[in-house]
Parts: structure tokens; C-alpha cells; sequence
């Protein structure tokens, strides 16, 4: 069911931020803060790619990327690398300090890729370069997006969280420092624009309890209950339906010998494997608001107990989830595998 109520609302929210022709340059582009836990599944990777593509289209600014998994220093390193490569390296990154860690994840046997990817070398050297050499000095992630939304003008920033609810759970708790007067609540207020989460099992399919919510049930009840703005949901059946193919990792990236991303995926699982795109969706519909990608629920409002994530509609409510049908999940598929198996321009005069 599409909702005329939150179309309109997002159009108010939305209307200078997308283009449907993704070939041509947005004006003025997304500024976009990137909340991601890289390293416990690989559509993390996938996601930054598109983000890096899109700062290639002049689409969006990218402020900085957040990590909300303590995994230190394997998180930044990795975020570092690609940075690096994709010919961004003076992006800023945030890492999480006493959050939730590699040894909570029920994905610990494959949360190693951020880790073999830093490790990986050639003649003797590192494969891949990387701007940084002391890890420990990466600032804490809630304090770097209180100083990205302290400088940017009001209202302009979507930020984009594919992970759990720590970081962004915690900005909304945070106090006044040397960045803003304001609290966290009140910056969110007068600087973001919409939050765009990867979260949930909104169709409560099979008892499932999704990752992302349930790893930081906390964090998340948090978010829910009290964030201010617009949330734009991506539910688990969409990315669940939509599969990144194996082929393309396989076959679309020799303009390269080595490629971080495609190392990654390679090492996540043994190939070949599809992978779903939850992440990824996210971020589509965030960059590519086009009508004939996603629906949308109908506007309303989430709670997250111990044993279920309940959605109920209410016009008075701030959350709505993506939607996708059959024909939508094809073309999805294909936008990403066009947009991920671009050459970057940081590699285009690559042989």
C-alpha cells in the first residue's frame, strides 16, 4: 500500500534532494553522514561503493563515515583503505568506544574481512594504501557528528544508519561541547534533514528479530521512541529480496588486479554466493528517489519490546517503510549492479 500522506511528506523533504536520472548531477548535492557497522556483513561494502559513486556524479557530499561496531582498529583501517582507493581519502571517520563488539555479534565467523583486507599483501607491501598510521588517535563517532552537523547550514543532512542503533541512539543523548550549545535532540532538529535506517522486521516474518535492532535493543527503542525528524525505513524483506549477484563480483571488476570491495565479498563467504542488499537499499532510496524503485508504507509508529518489532499506523507518527514489489525488486537489482560495477573515477585510466 502506498501512502499519499508521507509521498507528501517526503516531497516537502526530498524535493532538491534526488534525480531520477541517475547520469545526471543533483544540485545542490545530499549531504550525507554514513552509519555503518562494516564488518559484520558484506552489503556494508557494497553500500559504500554506491556512496563513493555517487560522490563521483557530484550527487551527494559524503561528511564523514561512522562505524557503530567496536571493532578497533580494524573498522577505521578498513574504511581508511577504501577511502583511499576510491580517491576520497580526506573523508572523516568516527569509530565506537565501549559499544557492541565483534565478540557479541551472532556473525563472528564472518566478521573477518575488515581484518584480512588490512592484512593483505603484495611484494611485500600492503595491497592496498591507506592515508592514516595511528588508529588510536580515530575519533569517538558521536563526537564527529555532533562537529559534521555543527558546521553544516539547517536542515541539510540526511544521515544514512545500516547498522546497529548505538551511535546514532547516542547522538540523540548526547550534551553540549565544543562543537554546538545545543543538545543532541536539538541539533538533530535543526540540522537533519530525514534518518534513513536499514531496520527491522516490519512484516514479522517467521519470529524473526532483525540484526540491526536486536543487537542494541536498547539503542534502537531509543531511536524510536524519541528521535524528532522523519525516519525512511528499510525493512529486512526488502534487502532479503533483492539479491546482489555473484556474477557481477566475478566478472565485472578486471579493470583492476585488486579491488578491496570484491576482497571483501570474496572472503565474507565462500563463493560463489548472492548476497541480500539491505544496506544498499537504504541508501538508494535516499540518493535515487524515483517512484519506480520503492513504495511506501502508510506513515506511523514503531516500539521495539524484548519479542517483537510492532509497526501500527498513525498520521501523527515520523516512521514509514520502503516497499517492494516484484518488477520493483528487478529493477533494483539492475541499478545496482549498473552503479556498483562502474568504474570509479579515482580508476578510470585503469587498463
Amino acid at each position: 500500500m502506498r501512502s499519499v500522506a508521507f509521498i507528501g511528506v517526503m516531497v516537502l523533504l526530498l524535493c532538491s534532494c534526488a534525480d531520477p536520472n541517475p547520469s545526471k548531477t543533483i544540485s545542490p548535492p545530499i549531504s550525507v553522514i554514513f552509519d555503518t557497522d562494516i564488518g559484520n556483513d558484506v552489503d556494508d561494502v557494497l553500500a559504500l561503493d554506491m556512496l563513493y559513486k555517487y560522490l563521483d556524479q557530484g550527487s551527494i557530499n559524503l561528511l564523514g563515515i561512522v562505524s557503530s561496531k567496536d571493532d578497533h582498529p580494524w573498522c577505521a583501517e578498513f574504511l581508511d583503505i577504501l577511502n583511499t582507493w576510491y580517491g576520497y581519502p580526506d573523508i572523516p571517520i568516527g569509530v565506537l568506544y565501549n559499544g557492541v563488539s565483534k565478540e557479541d555479534s551472532i556473525y563472528t565467523e564472518h566478521t573477518k574481512y575488515t581484518k584480512y583486507v588490512c592484512d593483505l599483501e603484495l611484494d611485500g607491501k600492503p595491497m592496498f594504501e591507506r592515508k592514516f598510521d595511528d588508529y588510536d588517535k580515530t575519533p569517538c563517532s558521536v563526537d564527529l557528528m555532533r562537529k559534521l552537523l555543527a558546521g553544516a547550514p539547517d536542515t541539510s543532512v540526511v544521515i544514512i544508519t545500516v547498522g546497529f542503533s548505538t551511535n546514532i541512539s547516542r547522538l540523540l543523548n548526547s550534551e553540549p561541547d565544543e562543537y554546538a550549545s545545543l543538545n543532541g535532540k536539538e541539533l538533530i532538529i535543526k540540522k537533519v534533514k530525514y534518518l534513513s535506517m536499514m531496520a527491522g522486521n516490519y512484516e514479522r516474518s517467521e519470529g524473526l528479530k532483525e540484526f540491526n535492532v536486536y543487537m542494541d535493543e536498547e539503542s534502537a527503542r531509543n531511536v524510536f521512541s524519541n528521535w524528532p525528524t522523519q525516519i525512511l525505513v528499510s525493512g529486512f524483506k526488502v534487502g532479503l529480496s533483492i539479491l546482489f549477484p555473484a556474477s557481477s563480483i566475478e566478472n565485472d571488476f578486471n579493470y583492476v588486479d585488486h579491488h578491496p570491495m570484491v576482497e571483501a565479498y570474496r572472503c565474507y563467504l565462500p563463493m560463489p554466493y548472492d548476497r541480500p542488499t539491505w544496506d544498499l537499499t537504504a541508501v538508494l532510496a535516499v540518493i535515487e528517489k524515483d517512484s519506480a524503485f520503492f513504495g511506501y508504507s502508510p506513515v506511523g509508529r514503531v516500539s521495539v519490546t524484548p519479542d517483537e518489532f510492532i509497526f501500527q499506523e498513525d498520521k501523527e507518527g515520523n516512521v514509514t517503510f520502503l516497499t517492494v514489489t516484484e518488477e520493483e525488486a528487478q529493477r533494483i537489482k539492475k541499478r545496482f549492479v549498473t552503479l556498483i560495477s562502474g568504474i570509479p573515477e579515482s580508476k578510470s585510466d585503469a587498463d
